[in-house]
């Protein structure tokens, strides 16, 4: 905005923060209240937010607050005005939802910079007039940038923990067009806030940092945050003062909280801040908890009484006012609050402040950080044969095993040739974050290359640290990577490395770091607390004299650079120091002990472990201890000769998985419980919590007698660092298992089990919308006397095992039929898992079966699975799994079948020959000797209210049987000997349901089709705005066969279909969806107040019918009317169902287009919701359920075919053309994966 040379904006700019915070210093400030609750009482409609301006604007506007700057700037002005008049000194601009990504939804992403600029001018304006009133009461406009609606550190899609819908950069972007706007508009603060995920805030910061640089100016910045609920965190999961520590690198003149709590409910957290910050609180809370219609009841007085007690207590310094505030709010609130002077900033210790999603401070009383080192894939083989196969779940079981284990940071490195490093890195650290039990600690970024560590620090929330950056270099490299770590808001390790190498010397240790340290502090600004310096440990006892100093070095490096670089810490990888003797990992453990405890004495605060495995100084036997202490010490020059004598009656297992010698055993009671603590042995705990219990008078004094004894000892051992928390940890497991012995006897409980014959939970799984299978399951098992809780469809997993909780069922039965709902199963399966159910799950629907059930859900639930093919065998299997003479026999026969059923499954798997990608698009099939017909009209046509009468004729009866589970094809199964009869009843009973159908018109039928100009490219198909060809509309993305298929046999793709570009031919394909549901609720609603679940499914199943028919009979006029590539075809219904004529309608989600994905463009294209009421699910199922859609294609040797299994290659190729991570691409063609 401003040059260097442009002196006086740059001082006025600059003088802003100072003048605000004296204004801070000397009184308290308040901010104006909600906006939206103003904007609300004008009860503005839609032609009031269009204004002129936007009057033929295509997409609805009203609710779209932030137009109003534009469209109402009258109205916005005003409102600032009426705060302002009240005794408001900050008021916030209107642009909570004032970026581009916000603005998507109202397609307004280009109106971006205009809405914020004039924003900030109708503030500044009304601002400038008031102090002009009150010069004694200066007036400030704060640039309000709201948390958009996506979320950079949490997944949309929980089947995909991964998955983010935004990216860290595309909110860098959008936020540093809303902050251009605000200063260029003449904001004088900007304020993030309503924070819900951290991961956003920061990258609102790192583009207010970049700005501030770019055009060196600095404004005041203000955060505030909103605790969501009770539980104390934000949305995305960070306790109040990990807030804290992640978004302080920016130097905020405050920070706070505001909206969804009430005053009273965020107190607490205002007051946590209050106490730990070094810099000015805010806040503004809602008027109140919102009641059942969403209004706040809260009074003004009430409100400002409780603020007033704030005050007074010494916790603010800005206070405003959130939703459901008003000027007469802030009036009260001005009223009550003024008597009070404002808080003073405390004088804090200046420490390193880390943050998951809880904090983390490394303080003098820390003692030594243990850094868990086995998520690392150049220190651990089994960690890195993890990631490179993929199993990312197993991977996590290591990261939380680190932090079970004591790590309270986690190193993570994916620097392996193997590896796509930085797709890794960004895969795993996404998967941390939906673990809130390995997220709650921070995480260490640890990497050679500079692009990886950069893409972590755009995936992690908390305040993290880098591993690492050097002046290796030089100086301008170092300067450079040492900012963007400070602007990213990380902490960092620098190594004792420089342009002339490694330091290998007490000497170089010393001097780089002394150096990097005053580059850092003096000239980049960096927090010394913030600054971690890696001496480097090297290798003792390799035989080499030169190496044999390198343990005192690195001792004696640490206190100078301790005492020389003040706040700053130490740390280093301690696995090194002992590499010379790998292979021997009790000698090694006793290395790291003895190395550690004269490290830590020096001054080493935190060091790179294997959390698990941490031997105890004085539990090193004494003659090992003293061979190592020579060597570390350099005490002897024949201290690496007498270690690896020793060392040689030492070989065997680490110290803390040794197998004990047994003679403690033979100790008092007391004392084998001390032991059993300090040594963390679980093995005898329960007996000897026995028999000490035996000896006492009360159970009580167990606990208050040798176990809490015991646990002194660990405390002692810990205090003199003998001991480290990994220890301490186990320790305390011991504890707990003793004490879990002893309660049943402190305080004895009585329980009860409730008989019934049998409960079962039943639930279409989340985003499926079908249940026909469902509820004939259902009905069947109520028959025969199961009590059945049905959840309907489109279930979440939450409500799934929270229901299923509360009810006690015995029994859940999961449903689906699009592909999605299989990886669906397969997540409430884990869920299941996580959540230590037990009780036997169900699984069925239509693209289920044993072998998915096997391969991909059974293995990840303990308890019982089993697949259930039809509703006639859902009884017999109900009955096997909770009958007690059968279940336990039945669940180990299931158990065994579905082992050899995944054996086989690997045999054909490895027996699958696939062509790679090239070979099979070599054989394509080939378009040519084609001329393709032109649609008689382009675009898109609406048939409304098509008469069902006309359907009948086009109905495929087969598949209404198979719904009945009845097996036989029409029309013979009406005269079938074995279910002839049945089959005939149901017929007539569907007859004269269906005539009722019609004649009182239960149902509606719609549809939409439409014609675009196409052609192909590769496995794409590239549709045109119009004939021209000269502006693309959309790109069809498909994939191809890649089995190997007997000579002259393509391997095909509906590309193939569609005259390539490269031929000049001119092509097209149309779309459809078609649905005969509309009004289906009204019906079904009828009849399960009746209790009719047969009508109820007899509707559903002719609803499915006619919406095929109708598509039938769709496709046959597109052919010979709408399109017209065709004359006059006669074809019976016969005929028809056989697919005896030319051209195809493939269905996205169907073999020959099985990514349901691309459905999303084809509702685009054909704006299928508006013009038929059809809606996608989440899993992109159609609602209401009896729906067709579909692509036409119009090549005379189009065909149907199953795209069968494709291999990674292909899996990455069409990832890459969708713009899709391959986790998301894999993720909706798993079943289709080799």
């Amino acid at each position: 905005m401003f040059s260097n040379s442009d002196k006086k904006p740059h001082l006025v700019l600059m003088n802003k923060k100072e003048f605000l915070t004296q204004q801070l210093s000397q009184r308290i400030l308040f901010l104006d209240g909600a906006m939206g609750t103003m904007i609300q009482g004008y009860h503005l409609e839609e032609k009031d937010y269009r204004g002129d301006r936007f009057n033929d604007w295509e997409s609805d506007l009203k609710g779209n607050n932030d137009l109003l700057s534009l469209t109402q700037p009258d109205i916005i002005k005003a409102i600032h005005k009426a705060y302002l008049d009240v005794g408001c000194d900050i008021i916030e601009t209107n642009t909570f939802n004032a970026t581009t990504i916000a603005m998507a939804d109202y397609n307004m992403e280009s109106l971006a910079y205009e809405i914020n600029f004039e924003s900030a001018k109708i503030a500044k304006q009304a601002a400038e007039e008031a102090t002009l009133k009150t010069p004694e009461k200066p007036r400030f406009v704060a640039g309000t940038l709201g948390p958009t609606n996506r979320t950079a550190s949490m997944s949309p899609d929980v089947n995909a923990p991964a998955f983010r819908n935004i990216s860290f950069d595309a909110l860098v972007e959008a936020y540093s067009e809303a902050v251009r706007g605000l200063v260029d508009g003449g904001t004088d603060i900007l304020l993030i806030e309503t924070v819900f995920d951290t991961l956003n805030a920061k990258a609102a910061i790192f583009a207010i940092d970049q700005y501030f640089q770019e055009q060196n100016i600095e404004l005041p910045v203000m955060i505030s945050g909103t605790i969501t609920d009770a539980s104390g965190r934000t949305l995305s999961g960070q306790t109040a003062l990990a807030f804290w520590n992640s978004l302080s690198h920016i130097k905020p003149i405050s920070i706070g909280f505001n909206c969804a709590l009430g005053a009273q409910e965020m107190r607490q957290y205002v007051a946590e801040l209050s106490d730990h910050v070094d810099t000015y609180i805010s806040a503004h809370p809602n008027a109140g908890l919102p009641n059942e219609f969403g209004e706040y009841d809260e009074t003004p007085e009430e409100m400002a009484t409780e603020i007033a007690d704030w005050a007074k207590n010494g916790y603010l310094n800005i206070i405003g006012g959130c939703c459901g505030t008003s000027p007469e709010y802030i009036k009260a609130i001005v009223d009550a609050v003024s008597p009070y002077a404002p808080r003073k900033i405390p004088d804090l210790e200046p420490r390193c402040q880390l943050a998951g999603l809880e904090p983390f401070s490394i303080t003098p009383d820390s003692l030594f950080v243990n850094v868990g080192e086995r998520t690392n894939v150049t220190g651990s083989a089994r960690f890195k044969r993890l990631i490179v196969e993929e199993e990312y779940d197993t991977a996590l079981d290591v990261a939380r095993e680190q932090v079970v284990n004591g790590a309270q940071i986690i190193d993570i490195n994916m620097d392996e040739g193997m590896l796509e490093s930085k797709e890794a890195m960004v895969h795993f650290l996404n998967l941390i974050a939906s673990e809130p039990d390995i997220s709650k600690v921070p995480i260490m970024i640890d990497s050679s290359k500079w692009d990886i560590i950069e893409a972590g620090l755009k995936c992690i929330q908390g305040k993290g640290i880098v591993n690492s950056i050097s002046m290796k270099e030089g100086e301008q490299a170092f300067i450079r990577y040492a900012r963007l770590v400070r602007r990213y808001g990380a902490a960092v390790i620098v190594m004792a490395f420089d342009e002339d190498g490694q330091a290998d010397t007490f000497a170089r240790k010393v001097e780089i770091c002394q150096r990097a340290y005053k580059i850092l502090v003096d000239q980049v600004g960096f927090p010394p607390q913030d600054i971690i310096f890696d001496p480097n440990i090297f290798a003792i006892a390799t035989g080499i004299d030169e190496h044999n100093n390198y343990g005192v070095d690195f001792i004696e490096a640490t206190q100078e650079i301790k005492r020389t670089c003040p706040h700053a810490l130490i740390s280093g990888g301690v696995s090194n120091v002992s590499f010379s003797f790998r292979g021997n990992n009790l000698v090694r453990e006793a290395i790291h002990a003895v190395f550690l405890y004269h490290a830590i004495n020096a001054g080493m605060d935190m060091g790179i472990v294997n959390a698990g495995q941490l031997a105890i100084y004085s539990g090193v036997p004494e003659e090992l201890r003293n061979a190592v202490e020579d060597v570390v010490l350099n005490r002897t020059d024949d201290g690496t000769d007498k270690l690896l004598e020793v060392a040689e009656k030492y070989r065997g297992d680490a110290v803390v998985n040794k197998k004990e010698d047994l003679e403690w055993r033979n100790l008092p009671v007391n004392k084998r419980l001390e032991h059993a603590l300090v040594k963390g042995i679980t093995d005898f705990i329960e007996e000897d919590t026995e028999e000490a219990r035996q000896q006492a008078e009360k159970t009580l004094q167990v606990i208050e007698g040798p176990l809490m004894d015991g646990m002194n000892v660990v405390g002692d051992l810990f205090g003199a660092g003998q001991m480290f928390l990994p220890q301490v940890v186990k320790s305390a497991r011991v504890m707990k298992k003793s004490v879990a012995y002893l309660m049943p006897f402190m305080d004895a409980e009585k329980s009860g089990t409730i008989q019934t014959n049998g409960t079962i939970l039943m639930a279409t799984v989340k985003g499926d919308v079908h249940d026909i299978g469902k509820n004939i399951v259902g009905v069947v098992l109520q028959c025969n006397n199961y009590e059945i809780i049905d959840l309907g469809v489109m279930v979440p997993t939450a409500q799934i095992l929270q229901v299923a909780k509360e009810k006690n069922v015995d029994i859940i039965g999961l449903s689906g039929l699009i592909t999605p709902s299989l990886e669906e199963m397969v997540h409430v399966a884990k869920e299941m898992q996580r959540q230590n159910f037990t009780i036997p799950l169900m699984i069925g629907g239509a693209t289920t079966s044993r072998a998915h059930t096997a391969v991909k859900i059974e293995e990840n639930y303990s308890g019982t699975t089993v697949y259930v093919p039809d509703a006639s065998r859902a009884v017999g299997v109900a009955g096997n799994l909770l009958g007690p003479e059968h279940k336990q026999t039945y669940s180990e026969s299931l158990r065994t079948e579905y082992a050899e059923v995944r054996e086989r499954h690997k045999g054909r798997k490895a027996k699958t020959k696939q062509h790679n990608l090239e070979a099979a698009r070599a054989n394509k099939f080939s378009w040519k000797n084609h001329n393709p017909i032109p649609p008689k009209k382009l675009g898109i046509e609406v048939i409304d209210r098509f008469p069902l009468e006309t359907l009948v004729w086009y109905i495929d009866w087969t598949p209404f049987f198979q719904t009945w589970e009845l097996a036989g094809k029409y029309p013979g199964i009406l005269d079938d000997e074995l279910v002839g009869k049945h089959a005939h009843e149901l017929f007539e009973d569907a007859q004269v349901m269906l005539k009722k159908i019609i004649s009182e018109r239960w149902l509606e039928a719609k549809a939409v089709v439409g014609f675009f100009p196409a052609n192909s490219e590769g496995d794409d198909i590239i549709l045109y705005t119009d004939e021209s060809r000269s502006e693309r509309l959309d790109i069809l993305h498909h994939l191809r066969q890649q089995n190997i298929k007997a000579p002259g046999r393509p391997n095909y793709c509906l590309s193939d279909f569609i005259a390539p570009t490269e031929s000049g031919q001119k092509d097209y394909i149309g779309g459809f969806a078609v649905t005969a549901g509309i009004g289906i609720e009204k019906k079904l609603a009828e009849f399960e107040k009746e209790h009719d679940d047969y009508s109820a499914i007899m509707l559903k199943a002719l609803a499915d019918r006619l919406a095929e028919a109708f598509a039938e009979y769709m496709h046959r006029d597109v052919r010979t009317n709408h399109w017209g590539y065709i004359g006059d075809e006669e074809l019976s219904n016969d005929q028809l169902i056989k697919e005896n004529y030319s051209g195809i309608r493939p269905a996205p989600g169907y073999p020959a287009c099985p990514d349901h994905t691309e459905k999303a463009k084809l509702f685009s294209l054909l704006d299928v919701q508006v013009n038929t009421t059809i809606e996608l699910t989440d899993s992109f199922a159609m609602y209401p359920t009896a729906a067709v859609s579909g692509w036409y294609f119009a090549h005379p040797e189009a065909q149907y075919f199953n795209v069968g299994k494709i291999t990674t290659e292909q899996l990455e190729d069409y990832a890459q053309r969708k713009g899709l991570s391959t986790e998301e691409a894999e993720r909706w063609l798993v079943a289709h994966l080799q």
